[in-house]
């Protein structure tokens, strides 16, 4: 469980890594202003050229890896909601890397957020050891 966890956490670095890299990205591109065929194509002639944009998709698609990783050893419902940790590190990556502040409602949310993965990982520890040992069962014998 420890390498999951492991897995998950590097996962969700490299996820909020990956945002950062993609908003520093869009800031060096500019608005996008309208959505004509023009405008997309400059968006996605800029996007394909910036550095910053290529290597958040990196970082995102390591994420993706680490979450097929998982998915193939756990539960998606314990998984997926474990997966919500990432606004938890994207919130501290924003104000670490993008000096963004953050209101305290926002970290109410945070704090929710954080709550509900304790209880989904609680929960997952909680159905460890509630595992019943296989039952040894006696023939029937007929008489």
């Amino acid at each position: 469980m420890l390498k999951l966890f492991l897995i998950l956490l590097f996962g969700l670095a490299c996820e909020s890594t990956g945002i950062i890299l993609l908003k520093k990205g869009m800031i060096h591109i500019g608005e996008i202003n309208g959505y004509n065929a023009a405008e997309m194509f400059r968006v996605f002639k800029a996007g394909v050229t910036s550095p910053q944009i290529l290597l958040g998709v990196f970082f995102e698609a390591v994420f993706f890896g680490c979450l097929l990783i998982l998915m193939s050893k756990t539960d998606i419902s314990f998984l997926w909601p474990l997966t919500a940790l990432s606004f938890v590190f994207a919130t501290l990556a924003a104000m670490v890397f993008l000096n963004e502040s953050v209101s305290w409602i926002r970290w109410v949310g945070v704090g929710l957020i954080m709550l509900g993965a304790a209880f989904i990982s609680y929960s997952e520890h909680a159905k460890e050891k509630s595992v019943p040992p296989a039952s040894v069962q006696t023939p029937v014998t007929e008489k």
